[in-house]
């Protein structure tokens, strides 16, 4: 029993790449649907109990939720990174140390949370960038507050869970994140439906979902025998050159996700300023492009899950020097996170009235707008995997800037400037389209740029390659 363990892991370097990625992939990608599906859950109950203002609340909230999420990968997936990478150079000390200090980290970042979302001046200066309106101020500062408190469970239960990945038990990791959705499903229900806690309830429900989560994960690394890295007091003490290592890898995760953030408190005051010039309204235009940006959310996590998938193949390859099977793994990747892109875009396209009327929105009108706005949005879908893996591949392979510079292309280079432009050149042009049409058209462009970006730093990362495996340079970590 001793020596089957470690062989999920040396496996890695020797298996058959495809049926290595189905059996990580599918796992790691319900999980991340799964973990996304705590902001769904949030706003499905939200919506249905509450209508617009339940919605637009979630929608102001999303983009301070988005930066917890941020700070969770920032550690989680750094850490697995570092973790990966050292269980393909054959050192387990070190990716012990990694596991430890990671959680170490997660403890430090959820006191500053609770801290910064406790001081008056810290929260009301966050929802004034985040676009909260009079109507819905201290709804969205109930949420917030409440679910810092417990933004530790979200810290461990998603960013540590990866490294159960790394230690070869993908299923094991996507039962610690199915356990929680379920809490976390069941108790929105209770307290959002039954005990009509509105706002309130539905925070306590997340973190109690996260809470259950955040259980199972450390039971694994802590209880479970002949398990390849164990959570160890020795190794939770912080070394410096680990915690570099650690944040330096998972600043691409971050700032894919603090992208969005900065994306999500741009588009809420846009949308503040624009959809009170239209038919709509401030809080109606809220509740609408909210539900489109959930949705484009949740389509994009099954890629996602793709490129973490992958992320422990890479890293073992890459650290043992099998670049052939590195390339493979990459291309395998990109293959599947298109084909899932694929066929979420066709349902986007065939039934986005039926995805809207999900979410409790009962005026006809904007229904009608939303769904467009949803079709329009995701339009550059089955190229995104494309970008997401390419760009997750070179913080997996120890190149965190190129991840980091590629992430923010999507979120931050490209889209930002083009929300502010758009909204003045489109409603010029002879299609009839309105300010508040021209923040959606944005997403489209940006992919674009996006990925043509990114398809040339692939490009040149395979000429790389080559290089490597006929020994004409060397590379280290």
């Amino acid at each position: 029993m001793a020596t089957q363990k470690p062989d999920k892991v040396t496996r890695m370097g020797s298996a058959s790449i495809p049926k290595l990625i189905v059996e990580f992939a599918v796992p790691s990608i319900l999980g991340m649907l799964v973990n996304g599906a705590y902001n769904l859950i949030d706003s499905i109950f939200l919506g249905n109990a509450m209508g617009e203002i339940g919605l637009a609340t979630a929608t102001v909230a999303m983009p301070i939720m988005t930066v917890f999420m941020a700070i969770a990968m920032l550690v989680g997936n750094g850490g697995n990174a570092l973790a990966a990478l050292r269980m393909g150079e054959g050192n387990r000390d070190e990716a012990n140390r990694s596991l430890g200090n990671t959680v170490t980290l997660s403890i430090i970042f959820a006191i500053i949370v609770i801290c910064v979302a406790h001081v008056p001046t810290t929260i009301n200066a966050l929802l004034t960038v985040s676009g909260a309106t009079a109507e819905d101020w201290l709804y969205a500062q109930h949420f917030i507050q409440i679910i810092s408190v417990g933004f530790i469970f979200q810290c461990i239960g998603m960013g540590v869970n990866n490294f159960i990945r790394t230690a070869g038990a993908p299923n094991r990791a996507l039962l610690t994140m199915v356990v929680g959705a379920v809490a976390c499903t069941a108790f929105n229900y209770l307290f959002v439906m039954v005990l009509g806690w509105g706002v309130e309830g539905s925070a306590f429900a997340t973190i109690c979902g996260q809470a259950v989560s955040c259980a199972t994960v450390l039971y694994y690394f802590i209880f479970t025998k002949n398990v390849p890295m164990k959570l160890k007091l020795s190794c939770m003490r912080l070394k410096a050159s680990t915690v570099r290592m650690i944040l330096s890898l998972g600043l691409a995760s971050f700032a894919v996700q603090a992208g969005m953030a900065v994306v999500n408190f741009v588009l809420n005051n846009l949308l503040n300023l624009y959809g009170t010039q239209s038919v709509y309204g401030a809080e109606g235009a809220l509740a609408s492009i909210g539900v489109v940006q959930r949705v484009s959310m949740f389509s994009v996590l099954p890629l996602i899950g793709m490129s973490i998938a992958i992320q422990p193949l890479l890293g073992f390859n890459y650290g043992a020097k099998l670049y052939a099977r590195v390339k493979k793994t990459l291309w395998c990747g990109i293959a599947g996170a298109t084909g899932i892109a694929v066929i979420l875009w066709a349902a986007v396209h065939l039934f986005p009235d039926a995805i809207v009327g999900f979410f409790g929105m009962t005026d006809e009108n904007l229904r009608g707008f939303t769904g467009f706005a949803l079709r329009v949005q995701l339009a550059m879908l089955p190229f995104i995997g494309f970008q997401i893996v390419g760009a997750n591949y070179f913080q997996a392979t120890g190149q965190p800037l190129k991840s980091i510079f590629l992430s923010l292309t999507r979120q931050i280079l490209f889209l930002v400037p083009l929300l502010f432009v758009f909204p003045h050149i489109l409603p010029s042009l002879p299609w009839h389209l309105t300010s508040l049409d021209a923040l959606y058209f944005a997403t489209p462009a940006a992919d674009f740029l996006s990925i043509f970006t990114t398809l040339i730093f692939i490009l040149l990362e395979m000429k790389r390659l080559r290089k490597l495996e006929r020994g004409e340079m060397t590379v280290t970590f």
